[in-house]
């Protein structure tokens, strides 16, 4: 049975009345993916919020950082799976079948990450990313220092952190627009 057939419950604009910047943009989506993510399409409600989200997802995502790509979508994952948000369990669980090359580890992600062998590194990120988002009034010094002990710096653990809380967002908007993923991530690097 196919997802709903929509981008967001709250609708989405034409692209053909959308700015020259942000036509660009879905120009080299095109280009790069072959489609537009729906979370470009439903932000494009709102262009400037879009800017700005497409702006943060960057740094947050892209930038230099002592955590990988990969450490990065995995937290993503995580942190949906947590929240239960269909749309960033599809989007970035195929991103981590893309980067890691394992399927596998992509459905472990997604439903249960405490099943995946993982360095103790990448187990202490995600364990931290998990309480983070389900009992942050619980997140202390001690988690932190769990962190540090598995060589994580200051900058590791604020960039950590802000990836852990760029998702809770994304969850959030994703949920309350009832936002659809773009079907190509189901089979994708399966």
């Amino acid at each position: 049975m196919p997802q709903p057939d929509h981008i967001s419950v709250l609708g989405v604009p034409d692209p053909a009345t959308l700015d020259d910047d942000l036509k660009a943009i879905w120009a080299k989506c095109v280009e790069k993916l072959g489609f537009v993510p729906n979370v470009y399409s439903a932000y494009s409600l709102r262009p400037q919020r879009l800017r700005n989200f497409m702006a943060m997802y960057n740094e947050v995502m892209l930038a230099p950082s002592g955590l990988s790509k990969l450490e990065r979508e995995m937290v993503a994952v995580v942190v949906s799976s947590a929240n239960r948000c269909y749309y960033c369990l599809v989007a970035h669980g195929a991103a981590v079948r893309r980067l890691s090359g394992d399927p596998e580890l992509g459905e472990m992600m997604v439903m249960n990450y405490r099943v995946a062998k993982l360095p103790a590194r990448q187990r202490a990120m995600l364990d931290y990313a998990w309480k983070l988002t389900t009992a942050l009034h619980l997140v202390d010094e001690a988690d932190r220092a769990v962190l540090r002990e598995h060589g994580l710096t200051e900058e590791d653990i604020f960039d950590l952190s802000e990836v852990v809380a760029f998702f809770n967002l994304s969850n959030r908007m994703a949920a309350a627009t009832d936002m659809m993923p773009n079907p190509e991530y189901h089979a994708a690097d399966r």
